[in-house]
């Protein structure tokens, strides 16, 4: 399942010369009026100023007494404290009947170098990556009948000032529609703000099964999810977006 090579440079529209010689003289002007008005106020005699008019702070000055304190948001509800355990508990399970799969480790992790290496450019992706901040991958994989593959990983981001599981879920959405992938802009996952699932055209080759694809991203809180469904058989909508609705309800 190859990916594309992380962010592509997105053209920028350049602003007209004329607005930008206007902003620059705006921003002179502007400084030179304040200039002038510090050296007014520096000809001034001192004014003492008024004081302060400071409300109490909200919060207690002292304890709450005993039985009054605040209670700590419930695990189940702390989206932070779910994603800090085990996170191959929040992949989907392995559904009854299927069988297990022979490209993934059996333990549930991929490493973030083998991540990098399902893209074309491996290395500049792992440079991407990291920029990211991708922190570890869980993985779960099955077969159902005989030529039928699903594969959901859980990409966590570390906590810092960049968007990492938004901005790689982006990313990917942005090649969905070109030919060599989806061939379209896909379909809304419902319960996401920004999740789609896509149904791909079938791949036909002289001598070949057809091949058959559907896929979905989206991101919750620090973890981007990525969902393969790959077979020789036609991929109904309806079961990606089953997998991911369900999938995004465990986050």
């Amino acid at each position: 399942m190859t990916e594309p090579a992380g962010p592509v440079a997105r053209p920028r529209r350049r602003g007209l010369r004329t607005v930008g010689i206007v902003a620059v003289a705006a921003v002179l002007g502007l400084v030179g009026g304040t200039a002038v008005g510090y050296g007014i106020q520096a000809e001034r005699e001192p004014v003492a100023l008024p004081p302060l008019n400071q409300p109490g702070l909200a919060y207690p000055a002292k304890p709450l007494p005993k039985g009054q304190e605040t209670a700590p948001l419930p695990a189940k509800d702390d989206l932070q404290a779910k994603t800090q355990g085990d996170l191959r508990k929040l992949l989907l399970p392995k559904p009854a009947g299927a069988k297990k799969t022979e490209f993934h480790d059996a333990d549930g992790w991929m490493s973030v170098s083998d991540f990098a290496s399902q893209f074309k450019g491996p290395s500049k992706v792992l440079d991407y990556q990291l920029d990211l901040g991708i922190r570890r991958i869980a993985v779960g994989s099955w077969m159902t009948g005989e030529h039928t593959a699903t594969e959901i990983r859980l990409v966590q981001y570390r906590s810092n000032d960049v968007r990492g599981a938004r901005d790689f879920v982006e990313d990917q959405q942005f090649y969905m529609p070109d030919e060599d992938y989806a061939d379209s802009e896909g379909t809304a996952l419902k319960g996401s703000t920004h999740g789609r699932y896509y149904v791909f055209p079938v791949q036909r080759k002289a001598g070949y099964q057809d091949i058959y694809e559907a896929r979905a991203y989206f991101d919750r809180g620090d973890i981007a999810v990525e969902i393969f469904v790959v077979g020789t058989k036609k991929v109904a909508e309806k079961d990606i977006r089953s997998l991911a609705e369900r999938q995004l309800g465990r986050l």
